[in-house]
């Protein structure tokens, strides 16, 4: 009987310390071997909420059907900097202890987790995170400190094509790759490209020269997007079947409201959603951000979350649009 209870209580502490597995089989990601389109939302300044606000916004998120949120590792602020990793990539705490929570908090409820790296000049209180040696410590340090979970995947740099301080080259990216793999073969790993339409040989270096395991995307910010996205969203999957490697195709950041004149409609944010999956990609995130041109940005959505949770800061559209995901999903 003793020997029994001690396998059983070994069984319950493997089970606990991992809930959900994500994968990826060829264009798909794949939940605990169930093949799941990915519905996702923006929730970057998570790590300077309170753990209520958080457990709150869980459940709502949950309840309209979100799979998975992108957290960033690397986010300040308003004046805030509650990023996990400092500018030299090591830990900060007592966010990277908070980053651990979240995480586990989503495993328990089968929830994903994008976390979130970005090269900067620090504007806004975040930190530079600048130099090859910086960008690689940081990688070790979250693959390290999160490796027990099985729920998250690694953004190494987003928008690392922009040329500006942000850009990360296609030989970093697979050097950062690399480096994440040594420690953590199964995790997966991506980085995010915007500054207009991803092109073919753009495709062909993510995924044969840097060889992510999935393609992260952030759609164009006009009024024409919406419209765009399944045409767009088939070519890519046929140029990926020409480089004869297919892999998931994640929308991570497509437009939102409050950022430039235009703003989305909840119509808009569905036509979005819908092309994308029509279309064959494998998940979408709902953007939300602060409000450009507002006294001190706000609402600041999921851009702040020191004051009020996500829910309580969004707009009439986009809580419409929320509705409208509960019955289309």
């Amino acid at each position: 009987m003793a020997r029994w209870l001690v396998m059983f209580v070994i069984f319950m502490g493997q089970s606990t310390a991992i809930g959900v597995e994500v994968a990826v089989d060829g264009g798909r990601f794949l939940v605990n071997d169930k093949p799941v389109f990915l519905l996702g939302c923006s929730y970057y300044g998570a790590l300077g909420a309170a753990e209520q606000t958080i457990t709150q916004d869980l459940e709502q998120m949950k309840a309209v059907g979100f799979d998975w949120i992108r957290v960033w590792a690397t986010w300040g602020g308003f004046g805030k900097n509650v990023s996990a990793i400092d500018e030299q990539g090591q830990a900060r705490e007592p966010y990277l202890g908070r980053l651990k929570w979240l995480v586990e908090e989503c495993d328990r409820r089968g929830m994903l987790v994008d976390v979130t790296l970005t090269r900067g000049d620090g504007k806004g209180g975040s930190p530079r995170l600048l130099g090859m040696e910086n960008h690689r410590r940081a990688v070790e340090t979250l693959a390290e400190s999160l490796k027990g979970r099985r729920n998250w995947w690694i953004d190494l740099s987003n928008e690392r094509n922009v040329r500006d301080k942000r850009f990360t080259s296609i030989d970093d990216l697979a050097t950062l790759l690399a480096d994440v793999k040594k420690i953590d073969p199964k995790r997966l790993v991506t980085a995010s490209h915007a500054g207009g339409e991803l092109s073919k040989q753009e495709l062909d270096e993510y995924l044969n020269l840097v060889k992510v395991d999935f393609v992260s995307v952030h759609r164009p910010r006009d009024a024409k997007s919406p419209g765009q996205t399944q045409q767009r969203t088939k070519e890519i999957i046929g140029w990926m079947k020409e480089l004869q490697r297919v892999a998931p195709l994640v929308y991570d950041e497509p437009f939102r409201r409050g950022y430039e004149s235009w703003n989305p409609t909840a119509e808009d944010f569905m036509t979005d959603l819908r092309g994308a999956r029509a279309g064959g990609a494998a998940g979408w995130c709902f953007h939300n951000g602060s409000q450009r041109g507002e006294a001190e940005g706000r609402p600041r959505r999921s851009f702040d979350l020191s004051e009020k949770g996500l829910f309580e800061q969004l707009d009439r559209e986009e809580h419409g649009f929320l509705k409208q995901i509960k019955i289309w999903k």
